[in-house]
């Protein structure tokens, strides 16, 4: 079996990997080689074993906590291919989340803030029905996704009636830990599990129209504060989003977000 294996040289050049990363991996027990001479110390891995080391090393570039990686390594091949598919499709969505990121620096760069359409006018009164999350600044995508997955079910099987499209409301100043909602108007009068209800008040707000992806709200925020910095108008919460075209309607560049914040009236 010993002439089957390979030392530790030998097997970092075929996973095309350091000597001293094969080392860490043993040292957290993300990879233990096949065996260890009692005697020398020498580290010898089966050629099998590749595979893994490949795979250790593709999770670790990619940020992965060491907990899913050796979930993924200790499961079965079929649960395992769960597990790095996952993955996948959570790091392409950050790699779109990245470029909207790109392109929206490369428009700060060529000019300055794009132009937006900022119009002051009424809006009715909504009631919503909502679920609620509490997250930081950078998990609010993934936290609305949560809770828009929490909502629909619920919709689904009490057969409520709602009105599209989905709002999300927000506090006006982003906090290390805040409460965010997601929800659908609805004519519904009495409380469901998993559901509260909320009623946006009518009155005067400022609004503009974003298309494109969400990481480029920002650019949207700025216009609109900048409009009601410029005109003395006073802010209130909640800030919402209606979600007019959403991502399974359409790709990235085309969403369409209506922004919305409400402004406190003149007492005159």
């Amino acid at each position: 079996m010993q002439d089957e294996l390979l030392t530790i040289g030998p097997f970092a050049r075929m996973c095309r990997l350091s000597v001293k990363q094969l080392r860490h991996y043993d040292e957290i027990g993300l990879l233990t080689p096949a065996r260890v001479d009692a005697g020398s110390g020498y580290r010898y891995y089966a050629p099998e074993q590749a595979r893994d080391a490949l795979t250790i090393a593709l999770l670790r570039e990619m940020d992965l906590p060491l907990a899913v990686i050796s979930q993924a390594l200790a499961a079965e091949p079929e649960r395992r291919a769960q597990i790095l598919r996952a993955e996948r499709d959570r790091l392409a969505e950050r790699i779109s989340r990245d470029q909207a990121r790109l392109e929206m620096l490369e428009r700060l760069a060529e000019g300055g803030l794009p132009g937006y359409e900022v119009t002051i006018s009424r809006e009715p009164e909504r009631r919503l029905a909502v679920v609620r999350a509490v997250c930081t600044p950078v998990e609010i995508g993934d936290k609305v996704e949560e809770c828009v997955g929490r909502l629909l079910p619920v919709l689904g099987k009490t057969e409520i009636v709602w009105e599209p499209p989905l709002w999300g409301l927000y506090p006006l100043d982003l906090e290390e830990r805040m409460e965010i909602a997601v929800g659908v108007q609805t004519p519904q009068e009495e409380g469901l599990p998993g559901l509260e209800f909320e009623v946006l008040p009518g009155g005067l707000v400022a609004e503009t129209m974003h298309i494109g992806p969400y990481a480029q709200l920002p650019l949207a925020y700025s216009a609109l504060f900048a409009t009601l910095h410029e005109r003395g108008l006073r802010p209130q919460a909640p800030v919402r989003e209606a979600y007019l075209v959403g991502p399974a309607e359409a790709p990235q560049e085309e969403l369409m977000t209506r922004l919305i914040i409400p402004v406190q009236e003149s007492m005159a």
